[in-house]
């Protein structure tokens, strides 16, 4: 089994594209060209739109704020449904994204990193995944969800949740719905997603000084529902709410919010007044990023 040592990006810099591994993912992003063929409808993007929000919203809630950090707490089959949510935006299976994220947090910006800017724009977006490196689950990192069964079984079998949502697109709006509504916005999820891990570590500004290269970058955060408050979150990651000041728009809290009021979800993780004003920069303040990422805290890793 891997572990974030083994995967580790050495000195010399990041891994070749893997073309075996890769060829599924390059083949997606050219299926939605078939829309020449098949025609775009109304109803093809509606599902489009739909089905982006609805896979942004797991990704960021259920892989990100819940099973990454567990910012919030739920019950057995809240947390199945979450996973398997997420589980259908076709970026493998909850043990293995949470394990990832968060060695993340554990080894930013340095080479034990998965997806560090320091190797370049491109290997933080994409690279990593390209390159076929980073394909097995650690379980040690993520011992606190591998005790639930059901998560071992949608991380080993993670093409279930993709599958049976591009089956679904097909009945709703045959096949115009599967190639435009659900490979379409499958590659817009990918690439919102993605961006997290390029652009906010590249651009934006910077409000607390958190010993990596994170960054709040607005836009984003509109396109990943609040994801894009990236500095934000590297100050406190375990806060169910990314968006510090009124106007940083974060629709993953308002909707987990909305989901507390039912109980639903309970016990929303929120900073203190103190861990707000704690090692800030400035909030409209571009400091320089430190060479040497500072190292883990509880908050981050579990």
């Amino acid at each position: 089994m891997s572990t974030a040592e083994d995967a580790a990006v050495p000195a010399d810099g990041p891994h070749p594209v893997s073309w075996r591994t890769s060829t599924p993912f390059l083949i997606c992003h050219l299926i939605p060209l078939l829309a020449i063929v098949t025609g775009v409808h109304t109803a093809d993007l509606v599902l489009l739109g739909v089905l982006y929000l609805a896979r942004v919203f797991f990704i960021t809630a259920g892989y990100h704020r819940y099973l990454s950090h567990r910012a919030f707490r739920v019950n057995r089959v809240t947390q199945f449904v979450l996973a398997f949510g997420g589980l259908t935006a076709a970026q493998k299976g909850p043990l293995w994204w949470a394990s990832w994220h968060r060695q993340h947090h554990r080894y930013a910006d340095t080479s034990r990193d998965p997806h560090s800017p320091q190797h370049g724009f491109w290997w933080s977006h994409a690279g990593w995944i390209l390159s076929g490196r980073y394909g097995a689950t650690d379980l040690d990192v993520v011992d606190d969800l591998a005790r639930f069964p059901e998560l071992r079984f949608l991380d080993r079998h993670d093409w279930i949740g993709p599958w049976a949502l591009g089956t679904a697109s097909y009945l709703i709006a045959g096949w115009s719905g599967l190639v435009v509504g659900f490979f379409g916005s499958t590659v817009l999820v990918w690439h919102a997603t993605f961006s997290v891990n390029s652009f906010t570590h590249v651009l934006g500004r910077r409000r607390y000084a958190t010993g990596d290269s994170s960054r709040n970058l607005a836009p984003v955060a509109l396109l990943t529902l609040g994801e894009g408050w990236h500095n934000n979150h590297h100050h406190h990651p375990r806060s169910a709410r990314q968006g510090v000041s009124w106007w940083e728009l974060d629709m993953t809290h308002a909707v987990l919010r909305a989901l507390a009021l039912p109980n639903i979800v309970r016990d929303l993780q929120h900073p203190t007044p103190a861990a707000l004003a704690s090692r800030r920069i400035g909030s409209t303040s571009n400091a320089e990023t430190p060479q040497r990422a500072r190292g883990p805290t509880p908050a981050e890793t579990s």
